[in-house]
């Protein structure tokens, strides 16, 4: 298994997880869309959140963070959020 963290913070990050979270039902149904997803989490930070997704192997981790990027483009574009910061590597645990 494969996994990728997503972390905004700065300008407009709280505005992103303000909508994410108004939207969790949009974004749980784009994810589970991803060929080989296996989990998400989505959290909050101090100003901004973080991601966590976990799917079957790479080209399902690429899948998700090209489908949350168009998502934020289309949809939370005016938050003024810059690109996340990301970090992949892969999975040695996971727990259920």
């Amino acid at each position: 298994m494969q996994t990728v963290i997503r972390t905004y913070s700065g300008k407009g990050a709280k505005e992103l997880f303000d909508l994410l979270e108004e939207r969790a039902a949009d974004v749980e149904e784009l994810l589970r869309s991803v060929k080989g997803f296996v989990g998400y989490t989505l959290a909050r930070s101090g100003d901004g959140g973080f991601s966590v997704t976990v799917c079957q192997d790479k080209a399902g981790i690429d899948e998700s963070v090209e489908k949350a990027k168009d998502w934020i483009e289309k949809n939370a574009g005016n938050t003024g959020a810059a690109a996340p910061e990301i970090s992949e590597g892969s999975v040695l645990i996971h727990l259920k």
